[in-house]
């Protein structure tokens, strides 16, 4: 964020003091829903196809995804790159219903029938839960997370479960540097829908290339209303900048910067679009002296790690190279 002198709407320096739902809360409500009224249409039908067991889920993410010197350079300048067939049609549609399951167990509520307009948030799920962590820590995410960044070696910050329930608005624009407390450009968030996204479910879109960062680090970021998401669009819009909103075919998974700026739409079907993000860091980072309040409860993901230690807890496993015997 640039130098600016701050005020009580700009001022971010404190610690966030809340849960993380909490924080997602706060976080879409400062994103400009002006004109989002549209009605709500049905999404079209899940996908009907074998699932696998947990054991076949867990050779699948362990076998390679080789990737071409043209697609490490598309993300390289483009800050994003979306992958097809990372996961099979039957592993995405297991962890549709892990994610679900988990999601009512949280929350008392169906993702999909429950009520709606809210974003709901789960982190920190693959300690506890075997088949999540079969996809959290995979060895074909770290493989492509550590490929894309040119790193020896990658770790796991967190998993995130999201879920967009139907009519929840939109996702403000925004980039990941800030939310991560690392001294490192070397990250990458893998964000794998848990269904296809058609373009009225609100696909994850990207601002590209790489470097349209710089056109926006005159816009003050405010921690109460609107203004940084309509400063952000409007310098984008001015400069022409170029925007990929595509949607996501089942087993598509995007991997983003975290100088990557990005958006989604509101969600316009009759069903969540769940997904499954997971942050992934070149080993050796540190974290910043003084993370802020857009950090969320980043002590959660780095349990004993403070401010200048090296960012290598035990909820910080590598997760590329594979280590024998993992």
């Amino acid at each position: 964020m640039p130098e600016t002198a701050t005020t009580d709407a700009t001022d971010v320096s404190q610690p966030w003091d809340q849960d993380n739902q909490a924080w997602w809360d706060w976080y879409v409500s400062l994103a400009d829903n002006d004109g989002a009224d549209a009605p709500v249409v049905a999404a079209p039908p899940l996908p009907d196809v074998a699932i696998p067991s947990d054991d076949g889920v867990i050779a699948e993410l362990a076998k390679p995804y080789p990737l071409t010197d043209d697609q490490i350079a598309f993300f390289q300048a483009n800050g994003f790159i979306k992958l097809k067939e990372v996961f099979s049609p039957g592993a995405v549609m297991k962890l549709r219903a892990e994610l679900i399951r988990l999601l009512k167990a949280e929350f008392y509520v169906d993702p999909d029938t429950g009520a709606h307009d809210r974003f709901l948030s789960l982190e920190m799920i693959w300690p506890d839960n075997p088949l999540l962590r079969a996809y959290v820590l995979s060895p074909r995410l770290g493989q492509i997370s550590a490929d894309l960044l040119k790193v020896a070696s990658v770790r796991l910050y967190h998993d995130n479960v999201l879920a967009k329930q139907a009519g929840c608005g939109r996702t403000p624009w925004h980039f990941d540097d800030h939310h991560f407390p690392l001294d490192t450009h070397d990250v990458v968030t893998a964000w794998a829908p848990a269904q296809p996204i058609p373009l009225e479910m609100g696909p994850l879109a990207f601002a590209y290339p790489l470097d349209v960062h710089k056109l926006v680090d005159a816009v003050t970021f405010e921690k109460t209303g609107t203004g940084y998401d309509r400063g952000v669009a409007e310098v984008f819009a001015r400069g022409g900048v170029a925007v990929d909103e595509t949607e996501f075919e089942i087993g598509e998974v995007s991997f983003h910067h975290n100088l990557s700026f990005h958006t989604a739409a509101r969600n316009r079907t009759d069903r969540s679009r769940v997904v499954l993000a997971n942050t992934y860091y070149a080993d050796g980072a540190r974290i910043v002296d003084a993370p802020t309040m857009v950090s969320g409860d980043w002590q959660k993901f780095m349990p004993g790690v403070g401010p200048g230690d090296v960012a290598a807890s035990e909820l910080n496993p590598i997760c590329w190279p594979v280590e024998d015997g993992a």
